[in-house]
């Protein structure tokens, strides 16, 4: 049973892949930090990461299509050792390939790491940053004690490398909570005046991103006993204005073994495109088949659809 698909059916949509446009690599689950939210279950003792046989596969299928955008998340993809040869090998590709980074910024402090801001802003590296509130309560209890200070930190850094200004970063906001994101406008609006204010930090954009049931925060639900309560609350939500911007029609997903998803929480569902047949890796797909490729799904997209929508870009309607 599929709810979800019976869902958009009842609807009268139907979900398959448009041309894709954004190559998303999850790099692996090694983090500094242990989230609340976190979809990945990614931490300090994670082991799984990317190796540079793996990278090299993924830039050859990549640099064979005409993608413009690989979009580099984890874990702290900053972490792995080959982070840096990455981004260069994209860099390096003809014709040029745009490269975010989704950063939870206190990795730009640790040891080890100093010159990473400064490499980022070399390659022209788009950032997108996570920041679940702009005051400290709310960021230290989703993050860990200290998280809020290192963040701003880690901004005033970036900004005073031209990021905010001539450099694109942008900052994600997830709920701490049980409940829908507000408003993305409103928001931000919120978001950049406490930020200037108090800090003088500057950012471009504010993505709203709804907490998916799964992992760690699926845990987190249900040691409060609001597991079911906040699925209902996605179901309750669904909004098919929502679903000509889902992610998953533009967006191919990647794991740090090189297998292939259409998005990162199927991908920690280990929803392959196998389906069930074994498992599929990028290499092995002739990048011209992608596209109108029926699109794997199951109840947690009800997360994706709820409200105005949720992507990787922040709200959808």
């Amino acid at each position: 049973m599929n709810p979800f698909s019976d869902r958009l059916a009842a609807e009268g949509v139907t979900l398959r892949r448009a041309k894709p446009e954004i190559l998303q690599v999850n790099v692996g689950k090694l983090c500094n930090l242990t989230c609340v939210h976190c979809h990945v279950n990614a931490g300090p003792k994670r082991k799984e990461i990317m190796t540079r046989e793996t990278i090299d596969r993924v830039i050859a299928w990549f640099a064979r299509t005409e993608i413009p955008t690989i979009d580099l998340t984890g874990g702290a993809p900053e972490m792995i050792p080959d982070f840096r040869y990455f981004i260069e090998r994209v860099r390096a590709l003809t014709p040029k390939r745009h490269v975010i980074d989704r950063c939870n910024l206190t990795i730009l402090l640790e040891s080890g790491y100093e010159d990473l801001p400064q490499f980022l802003a070399d390659h022209e590296v788009e950032i997108i940053a996570s920041m679940p509130c702009y005051t400290p309560d709310n960021v230290n209890a989703q993050r860990g004690e200290g998280v809020f200070d290192g963040s701003i930190k880690a901004l005033q850094v970036l900004n005073s490398l031209g990021y905010g200004t001539h450099l694109p970063l942008h900052l994600v906001y997830n709920p701490v909570g049980a409940f829908l994101p507000g408003p993305q406008a409103e928001l931000e609006a919120d978001y950049k005046r406490e930020l200037k204010k108090h800090f003088g930090i500057i950012f471009n954009n504010l993505y709203t991103i709804t907490n998916l049931p799964i992992a760690r925060f699926a845990s987190y639900l249900r040691y409060n006993n609001k597991l079911e309560e906040y699925k209902q609350l996605l179901i309750d939500n669904f909004n098919p204005a929502t679903v000509s911007g889902l992610m998953c029609r533009n967006t191919i997903s990647v794991s740090w073994t090189g297998e292939v998803f259409d998005c990162d929480f199927n991908q920690m569902l280990k929803m392959n495109w196998g389906n069930g047949n074994g498992v599929l890796h990028l290499w092995e797909i002739e990048p011209a088949t992608v596209e109108d490729r029926e699109i794997l799904t199951g109840n947690h997209c009800f997360g994706c659809t709820a409200g105005a929508g949720s992507s990787c870009g922040g709200a959808l309607v």
